[in-house]
């Protein structure tokens, strides 16, 4: 929702003056080019006032009043500026021209139609000219005093995504082993551009072609040469626009919460993921007894970790310290699952073996439905103790539709108890409204696996080792050669225990031992008997087992971002800062039509009033240069926009004009009239479109 309400109108406030801009433009160019100008109008709707030289301020319109004394041959000014009560838009009515109305011309000699065709473009294209001219003046304000953004240097690395599994194209000159970006590389070309901050990274790649890869140079700690790598982004699931699986990098500071309630979270969940006693505010010292610059050497050190814990020591601005050990997290293999819809779903195994899908955290509309954190889904839909992916799968499968639940739920002596939801309502996005988790960190609890898998980047699919192994969903994996497990990173040390020698013998296959115990009645219970499985591994296999290393858990998003100041360091350097970024605004404005089109981008990722009083609320609760910074955007975007070929804006207008100079006569009326009509059935749904979705959005449907 709206953040706050003096944010708020701020930003209204911001949007009124660029309006206010856009129109001056159009006022002055008039003035100049001597057509009578009938109102300069800031908003819509009634005049709240107005002032008209020869009447001064008055309540209302003053145009009954000027048309009364015109009458009687006074001699007042027939301009009339006016504030309108709906604050958003404006414009600037001109004698013999109505966007709305292609007949409302007029004969006389300072009309819009006695005015040569040139002149009028001049007219046309002064809103858009002052919207780019006010863009780069606020972007060089920008600069010139200073904006605090993230740098391009990358943070954590989502598992299994591009960034992760793409090897450098100089990795083998450079003696690399590692494939993928690390935490910590600094990003110092994408696609030949330099880019200033981490957003730059982040448009890049949601701007880029569908199919294409991305080039980027990256440099490394311990590397006197850059690293370059191919990228092919992909669609992410929350954002549903390209990707490549990064977050900024993160400084080592904890978030400070502003009220109690928040500090509390920060706390809680910091707990929930190993960091017991770490509160909102802290900061991180060392690692390992080594100091610490930032959350990277975190990151780093609990990938290097082999599995041993990691040494950490935080510290509060009071000198208070927390001291403890944080265990690493074991990696997963990561692969893509091929649905119906030939698209693919990316998900985590073991050599096939995959974790049952539970309920990370539930929302609140979640919870009106029967839903808790910690259930565990015995079946959804049609599927029977899914895997996250099928669970989403099956989850989307039912848009805008009820989907019959079943979930597990540990009463308060641990024991399971099964809780029917005959109905759970699935949003038209395909959601019910809970943060997914699985069982991968305290059972070894399988879901049925899938029968293919797709390695990302290919068209090949391959058939998962446990395919033929597990053959009930709700299965648990009791031992591997009698080594207990009871989860799946010991389910992991138990494999790679098992299969070590082989492994270092470059043997073709190997066996081991599965014991395993099936669902009873579709709960897990102790009361049915274990069996015995000979599961029989390739060396193929082995490989994919013995490369996988620790990752960090989830706790990345409980540190601030790193931030750096960018500031030009002269006026001239600025000026040249404020150029390149209202061209780079307008390319990526363009660059979003085109990804349109081509369905890389899509509609519900645009922005209406709504969602763009929403964006600016949080901007700018981030202080006066963003605000800048977001009205200077939206500067640029309004030009755009205006200038698009559309008969009801400014571009439309200049096509007309551009016909009229060529042909030597105005496009026939009942052709303009057309154009309008079109052109105004066209905005008003697009308008339509995105406040719902808008709306939508900010509901959580």
């Amino acid at each position: 929702m709206l953040s706050s309400l003096p944010d708020l109108l701020l930003v209204v406030l911001g949007f009124g003056l660029i309006v206010f801009i856009h129109e001056l433009g159009h006022f002055v160019a008039a003035r100049w080019a001597g057509i009578r100008v009938l109102a300069f109008a800031v908003g819509f709707g009634p005049a709240l006032v107005s002032y008209r030289k020869g009447l001064g301020l008055v309540r209302g319109s003053s145009e009954p009043e000027f048309l009364r004394r015109a009458a009687g041959g006074e001699s007042i000014s027939p301009t009339e500026y006016r504030l309108n009560v709906l604050p958003f838009g404006g414009y600037v009515k001109m004698l013999g021209q109505e966007d709305l109305n292609p007949e409302a011309i007029s004969p006389e000699p300072d009309s819009y139609q006695s005015c040569s065709p040139w002149k009028r473009m001049v007219v046309i294209s002064a809103g858009v000219v002052m919207n780019l001219i006010a863009a780069a003046v606020l972007f060089i304000i920008v600069f010139m005093v200073g904006l605090r953004v993230e740098p391009a240097r990358i943070g954590a690395v989502e598992p299994g995504s591009p960034a992760a599994m793409t090897t450098a194209i100089n990795a083998r000159e450079l003696g690399l082993s590692t494939p993928g970006l690390l935490p910590g590389d600094r990003v110092i070309s994408i696609n030949g551009e330099q880019p200033r901050s981490f957003n730059d990274l982040m448009l890049a790649t949601s701007m880029a072609e569908k199919g294409t890869r991305l080039e980027l140079s990256v440099e490394r700690s311990g590397y006197d040469t850059p690293l370059h790598f191919l990228l092919a982004p992909r669609v992410g699931a929350a954002s549903g626009l390209l990707e490549i699986g990064v977050e900024p990098s993160r400084a080592g500071r904890i978030f400070d919460g502003k009220t109690a309630a928040e500090r509390d979270s920060i706390a809680e969940t910091a707990a929930a993921l190993g960091l017991r006693g770490v509160k909102a505010g802290m900061t991180l010292l060392s690692v390992n007894e080594r100091i610490a610059n930032d959350a990277n050497d975190l990151f780093s050190a609990l990938r290097q970790s082999d599995g041993r814990h990691v040494d950490l020591v935080f510290s509060s601005d009071s000198g208070e310290q927390v001291a403890f050990s944080l265990v690493p997290r074991a990696q997963l293999q990561f692969d893509h699952a091929p649905l119906a819809d030939r698209t693919v779903a990316p998900v985590e195994h073991l050599l096939g073996l995959m974790p049952v899908m539970t309920v990370g955290n539930a929302t609140p509309r979640a919870v009106e439905q029967g839903l808790r954190d910690g259930d565990l889904f015995a079946r959804i839909g049609g599927v029977e103790f899914p895997s996250i992916a099928q669970g989403i799968t099956e989850i989307r499968n039912h848009k805008g539709r009820t989907i019959p639940v079943v979930v597990l739920r540990r009463d308060e002596r641990g024991e399971w108890h099964e809780v029917i939801l005959p109905a759970v309502a699935v949003s038209a996005k395909g959601q019910i409204g809970f943060g997914v988790a699985d069982t991968s960190g305290d059972s070894a609890l399988i879901a049925l696996p899938l029968p293919v898998l797709r390695k990302p980047g290919t068209e090949t699919d391959v058939r998962p080792a446990a395919a033929h192994v597990i053959t009930a969903p709700g299965t648990r994996v009791l031992s591997v050669d009698d080594e207990p497990v009871s989860d799946f990173s010991s389910l992991r040390a138990a494999l790679l225990k098992s299969t070590r020698h082989a492994y270092e013998m470059l043997a073709d296959t190997t066996t081991v031992t599965l014991r395993l115990r099936p669902p009873a009645n579709g709960v897990p219970s102790e009361s049915v008997p274990a069996r015995s499985v000979e599961w029989r591994l390739s060396r193929s296999d082995l490989e994919a087992l013995h490369s996988l290393g620790w990752t960090a858990p989830p706790v990345a998003g409980l540190f601030e971002p790193e931030q750096i100041v960018l500031r030009a360091d002269s006026p001239l350097t600025a000026l040249s800062m404020g150029l390149a970024e209202t061209r780079r605004v307008m390319l990526s404005t363009y660059i979003t039509f085109l990804r349109l089109w081509q369905g890389s981008v899509k509609v519900e990722h645009l922005k209406g009033p709504v969602g763009i009083a929403h964006i600016g609320t949080i901007i700018a609760g981030r202080g006066v240069m963003w605000l800048l910074f977001f009205l200077a955007l939206i500067s640029v975007n309004l030009a755009v926009i205006n200038f698009l070929p559309l008969p009801i804006v400014d571009g439309g207008q200049f096509l007309f004009l551009v016909w009229e100079a060529l042909r030597g006569r105005p496009a026939p009326i009942a052709v303009q009239s057309a154009a309008t009509l079109v052109g105004l059935v066209f905005i008003a749904c697009v308008f339509l479109l995105v406040t719902y979705n808008d709306i939508r959005s900010l509901l959580g449907l």
